[in-house]
Order: structure tokens, then C-alpha cells, then sequence
């Protein structure tokens, strides 16, 4: 039996990150997959999702160069070479991880791992068994879409996030369960695709832990698209006609909706295979850990969408590389910072608390919000819809949250992070020069209202 400093199982963006790092600092380190090399985020999620975005938009700049003086007089979708685009980007990026793995020396198992209290993992690779043992284990099992007991679910065809990315024909009419991130970005692909998109979505509004006017907004935008949307709305039963039949109660009145295809994204729940010889404490059906990623059991860690929190690829990522860190003695006095991206049409980005967070942890609160319509650079670009919006404790300034709205606001969202990382205040936010013309500099202008200092607004 093989043994080795850190054992991770599962190699997406929390396992193999964390294997890497663990090998740079000087850990004979083994990695046990038994998929995709990648997991969820490469293979089924961020990466597939992002691509096929990609194609929407440049869809979207087809129909829309005409304002630019361009005139596209015809064009024609292939979903097969989009599929295969993606598949291609996929396998680089696979091939990557393994060319990491290996200049790193860590021995990669293919094969499901079964984790015990003494450290050992059995890997079955479907022809034969070894076993490994390890001084620390990190378990990076991650996540499976979570599929409710709606009745008569199983008598219909239906698509998951995990099958969605591979289907083989566009659909004229579809309804998406769940008005969460990965159902709004789905519904933006095939809108764009030109299928007539409708979304079920049993809370008063989309996105519904995230700020309300930023969910308002994106809402507003959907529909504006085209997107049918049924909030406070739950699914009764779904049944087989000459189409399939989605059944609907709704402000206590029944409806139906007609569709060639449904997809049900109502949220992900954590992938426990291989889990059950480990006496590991769970909360719900998550496993439990502490500010460490440590479990119960001393040496055997937990991340990623495995313990709930930030089902996020860079959340895992970051307490993957903690955990390393307390295997190796350190660690990490500051809290998370978490930024979260929605790449919808338009995006959403948001880091720390939403204004009704801030204000049910009792926090003084003062926000402040600018619209993007003025903005020199989203006019240039016909990209001016959407805010910045800055909530602050209002005594001292403290900044608690920033919520951006808006094109390309997902690779602006680190400005506001690193901000809150080094605990900026709304004075320091206004006294940094920001490049014009950009959309980020929406942020100065929204710190520069806060102080009732503002230029333009």
C-alpha cells in the first residue's frame, strides 16, 4: 500500500488546486478521480456554460450590428460545431490540469475512492482495487444536481445542468425549473439559440438570496428578451401529451404550460459516495467543518460544494488551498470575501452583503446606487444599462457590500473585493482614480454620491 503526505478526492477546482499546492510546498500528494478530470466545474458547469454563452453572445452582436452601421444580411446557427467548440475547449483545459499534475508529481488514481477513518482510501477503478493510505485526506467529492420528487417527473423527458450542454437540438419551446444562476444562465444560451424560454421559479423573485434590485433589474432584462417568467409559482405535476405538460399553481390559481423540453435546476445537493465508512458529523446533508475545512475527524478535511456555503469553483478552490495551509501548520486569520458572478444578459456580480443582509445584522446602513445610462463608455458601447451599487456601515464608512449590474461586470467585481480584502472605506473607495472612460469607474461616482461629493449623478 502506497502511501503519501495528502490524499484528495475529487479533482475539481477544489481537489486538483489544493493537490498542486500541497505538492509546491513539498507534499508527496495522491489525487482520486472518478470521472472527468476537472469535476463539475470543467466538464458540466462553469466551463461548458461560459462557452455556450460565448456563442450567445456573439449572437446577440449579430442581431444587434445594425444599430452599428454593419448590416448582416443572414446567418445560420450550427448547434453540432457549437457542441463540439465547447467539447474542444473542455478536453485543452483537461489537458492542462494533467500536464500540471504531472510536472508536479502527483500520482493521479482513476477510479472512486471509499475513505475510512485510518486514512485509507480504496480506489475501484470498475477492473481491479488499491488501496493508499495518508497523513492528511481532503475530501473534494462535490456536487450532483438535485432532482425534487415532482409527480410524474419520471414519465417525461427532462434535462439536468449535467446533461443540458450536450443536447442535440435546439428546442422550439423551454421550460426551466428553478430561477436560480444556472437555470438564468441557460435560459440566456437558448434565448439566444431562439427558443422560446419560460422560467418556474417558486420564490417571490429570481436569484432570491441575492440583492433584490439587482434581481429586479436582471428580471426586467429577461422579460424585456422575451423570457416568460412565473414567480411564486409551483410545479404540481408534469405529464406526457402530444407535448409535455408542466402544471403550475400560481397566486392559488392552476395553469399549464406546453413545451417540447424541460430542464429542472432547482439547486445541487453534495455527492456522499465513498463517504460512509468515515464517522464524519454533517449539518443537513452537508458535511460539517470547521473555519479549517477540518472535519470531526482529526486529518480528514472537507470542501467545496461537499460542505454547502459558496457552491462556487473559486470558493472551493481558495478552502482547498486553507486546508493545505493547516495540514501544514498555518493559518488563515481573516474571513472569506467571496465575490459571486451571474454571466446573464446582462451580468450580476456581487461581493459581501446584500443591503437586506447588512441591515438584519444590525448593521447602520447607508447604500448608494448610480445608473449606468450616463456612463461614457457603456453609451459608446450601447452597453449603458444597469448600476453600481455601494452599501456601507454609515458612522465610519465601512464598506459591506458591492452590487454591479450590468455588461462585463464579472471582471470587475475583484476591484470591489480587493477592496473589502484590505478594508477600504467609501472615502478611500472615492479617492482612487479610476480609468475613464470605463463602466468601473461607476464605482467611484457611486462612493463619490455616498459623500454627497458627486460629479456626474
Amino acid at each position: 500500500m502506497t502511501k503519501f503526505d495528502v490524499a484528495i478526492v475529487g479533482s475539481g477546482p477544489g481537489g486538483y488546486v489544493s493537490a498542486i499546492r500541497a505538492a509546491k510546498l513539498g507534499l508527496s500528494v495522491a489525487l482520486v478521480e472518478g470521472r472527468d478530470l476537472g469535476g463539475t466545474c470543467l466538464n458540466r458547469g462553469c466551463i461548458p456554460s461560459k462557452t455556450l454563452l460565448k456563442n450567445a453572445e456573439v449572437i446577440n452582436q449579430i442581431k444587434d450590428a445594425k444599430k452599428f452601421g454593419i448590416q448582416v444580411d443572414s446567418y445560420s446557427l450550427e448547434l453540432k460545431t457549437m457542441i463540439n467548440r465547447k467539447n474542444q475547449v473542455i478536453q485543452q483545459l483537461q489537458n492542462g490540469i494533467n500536464s500540471l499534475l504531472k510536472a508536479n508529481k502527483i500520482k493521479l488514481y482513476s477510479g472512486y475512492g471509499t475513505v475510512d477513518n485510518q486514512k485509507i482510501i480504496t480506489v475501484d477503478t470498475g477492473e481491479k482495487t488499491e488501496k493508499l493510505e495518508a497523513e492528511s485526506i481532503i475530501l473534494a467529492n462535490g456536487s450532483k444536481p438535485f432532482v425534487p420528487n415532482l409527480s410524474g417527473l419520471n414519465e417525461v423527458p427532462y434535462y439536468t445542468s449535467d446533461t443540458i450542454f450536450d443536447i442535440e437540438e435546439v428546442p422550439e419551446h423551454l421550460v426551466i425549473v428553478g430561477g436560480g444562476v444556472i437555470g438564468l444562465e441557460i435560459a440566456c444560451i437558448f434565448q439566444s439559440l431562439g427558443t422560446k424560454v419560460e422560467i418556474v421559479e417558486m420564490a417571490d423573485r429570481i436569484i432570491p438570496a441575492e440583492d433584490k434590485e439587482a434581481a429586479d433589474y436582471l428580471a426586467n432584462e429577461l422579460k424585456r428578451k422575451g423570457i416568460g417568467m412565473h414567480t411564486s409559482a409551483k410545479v404540481l405535476e408534469l405529464k406526457k401529451d402530444k407535448k409535455t405538460v408542466v402544471k403550475l399553481e400560481k397566486d392559488g390559481k392552476e395553469t399549464s404550460l406546453e413545451t417540447d423540453s424541460v430542464l429542472v435546476s432547482v439547486g445541487r445537493e453534495p455527492n456522499l459516495t465513498g463517504l460512509n465508512d468515515l464517522s464524519i458529523n454533517y449539518e443537513g446533508k452537508f458535511v460539517k467543518v470547521d473555519k479549517s475545512m477540518q472535519t470531526n475527524v482529526k486529518g480528514i478535511y472537507a470542501i467545496g460544494d461537499l460542505i454547502g456555503g459558496y457552491q462556487l469553483a473559486h470558493a472551493a478552490s481558495e478552502e482547498g488551498i486553507r486546508a493545505v495551509s493547516h495540514i501544514l501548520g498555518e493559518t488563515h486569520p481573516k474571513d472569506f470575501i467571496m465575490p459571486r458572478c451571474i454571466y446573464t444578459f446582462p451580468e450580476i456580480a456581487s461581493v459581501g452583503m446584500t443591503e437586506e443582509q447588512a441591515k438584519a445584522a444590525g448593521y447602520q446602513v447607508k447604500a448608494q446606487k448610480v445608473d449606468l445610462a450616463a456612463n461614457g463608455k457603456g453609451i459608446a458601447s450601447a452597453e449603458n444599462s444597469g448600476f453600481m451599487k455601494i452599501i456601507s456601515e454609515e458612522k465610519y464608512g465601512e464598506i459591506l457590500g458591492v452590487v454591479l449590474a450590468g455588461a462585463h461586470v464579472t471582471e470587475m467585481i475583484s476591484q470591489a473585493t480587493s477592496f473589502m480584502y484590505l478594508e477600504g472605506t467609501v472615502e478611500e473607495l472615492e479617492d482612487m482614480i479610476f480609468p475613464h472612460p470605463t463602466l468601473a469607474e461607476g464605482m467611484f461616482e457611486a462612493a463619490a454620491k455616498w459623500l454627497d461629493k458627486g460629479i456626474h449623478y
